[in-house]
């Protein structure tokens, strides 16, 4: 069975179960899977952070750490070497020649990384929550797959299975099919009832829109057409998620495949 290594970029959010993470990342190790951190944070924010979510012994669950890893140009640079940190977190300045797991390392590039590691495009599946500094060079250069971690996921999933929600949109797809087959009507009288259709699926697209964000709606969506963050994750990203913790509802070998959109 091939071995995939999966590498994840973490923000250290309160909405982050600390429980649900470490029982995600221990899954992944206890079924053979290599895992590797790479964050633009200093050792002693993440060691905090990582801490908190994972526990004390946190850096023997990833094969590599990389800190102040300085993304996007780590996955683009070739100058920056590798410096392994103590565990007091003081930088040593030893040439590094092979990986050494739990321990901690600074900067460095991802091309001694692929030396070091012998990583593979399509084996690799990284998690990151930025689409330009953590996803987009790993998978237009370097052919990774790539896991977008999105916490706005979880209150959008939450306000489309909402009641008021599937009732508004549901009138709103009725307007607009009554307002696509009525148009061809242009007497005086009916041009007044599709005028009068016209404002009230203007009112129910601004209640929709409300439910998401009082002023910017949905970060997917504008009205009916996805936003230009929803384009660029579809076709940055292979998956995303609320967060990392979602894995627990699949098995470790479940294959996820891409629906066909509409025209």
């Amino acid at each position: 069975m091939d071995t995939c290594w999966r590498g994840v970029s973490l923000s250290f959010s309160k909405s982050i179960s600390p429980s649900r993470t470490t029982e995600a990342l221990s899954r992944l190790v206890a079924h053979g899977k290599q895992l590797f951190l790479i964050t633009n944070g200093p050792f002693s924010f993440v060691d905090k952070g990582m801490r908190h979510m994972v526990g004390p012994n946190w850096h023997e669950l990833f094969d590599v750490v990389v800190v102040q890893a300085d993304k996007p140009s780590f996955f683009t640079d070739q100058c920056k070497s590798f410096r392994k940190l103590d565990e007091k977190g003081s930088l040593q300045w030893d040439q590094i020649t092979c990986r050494e797991k739990g321990k901690i390392y600074r900067q460095g590039n991802l091309f001694d990384c692929l030396h070091l590691m012998e990583w593979r495009g399509p084996c690799v599946l990284y998690f990151g929550d930025h689409l330009y500094s953590d996803l987009a060079d790993l998978m237009l250069r370097h052919g990774w797959r790539t896991g977008a971690i999105i916490p706005e996921l979880e209150c959008e999933i939450h306000v489309i299975n909402t009641e008021q929600y599937m009732h508004s949109l549901t009138w709103q797809q009725a307007h607009t099919g009554l307002l696509e087959s009525m148009q061809t009507y242009q007497d005086t009288e009916s041009r007044q009832v599709l005028a009068a259709w016209m404002k009230e699926r203007q009112e129910l697209r601004c209640i929709t829109k409300a439910l998401f964000n009082a002023q910017f709606g949905s970060i997917f969506h504008t009205f009916h057409n996805p936003t230009y963050f929803s384009r660029r994750l579809v076709h940055l990203s292979d998956l995303y998620m609320a967060s990392l913790s979602c894995l627990l509802n699949y098995r470790v070998d479940f294959a996820f495949y891409p629906r066909r959109t509409h025209l």
